[in-house]
């Protein structure tokens, strides 16, 4: 009997993300269930000025993480994507509300050094905020 029928998993492109996606998609083969990759946008200030460079963090480089996700997905898994805007942390806890998971997959650390040096402060706060069981996991390498 399956638990799961319906897994949101969140990614940032770090290591910690891909460790995620593929429990993910071990969890989901094992209970034939669907996942739905999510990938989210911080709003940020808009650079002004001769020179400046634009944010890293784009809808292009977060599209980016999504297309090389779904090329670890089999086609036996069914999957759907999501990209939103807004505060990380609050936009997976929005999703989660919204929509009908029972499972929530994450990367314990996200992408950038501020985020590793927190226990990933948007990690801590959807675990402690989330409605639904969160499994964090933490890659083996601190790339």
């Amino acid at each position: 009997m399956s638990i799961y029928h319906h897994i949101l998993v969140a990614l940032d492109g770090s290591a910690d993300s891909q460790t995620a996606l593929r429990h993910a998609v071990t969890l989901a083969r094992d209970q034939n269930a669907k996942l739905t990759l999510l990938s989210v946008v911080p709003h940020q200030p808009t650079p002004v000025g001769p020179g400046v460079a634009p944010p890293p963090e784009t809808d292009e480089s977060h599209d980016e993480i999504i297309r090389e996700a779904l090329r670890e997905i089999p086609n036996d898994i069914g999957v759907t994507t999501r990209l939103e805007h807004g505060d990380i942390a609050m936009t997976i806890l929005r999703v989660v509300a919204e929509d009908q998971y029972d499972l929530l997959v994450m990367g314990s650390h996200g992408h950038s050094r501020v985020h590793r040096a927190l226990l990933g402060s948007v990690s801590e706060k959807v675990l402690h905020k989330a409605k639904v069981p969160v499994l964090m996991l933490r890659s083996h390498c601190d790339a």
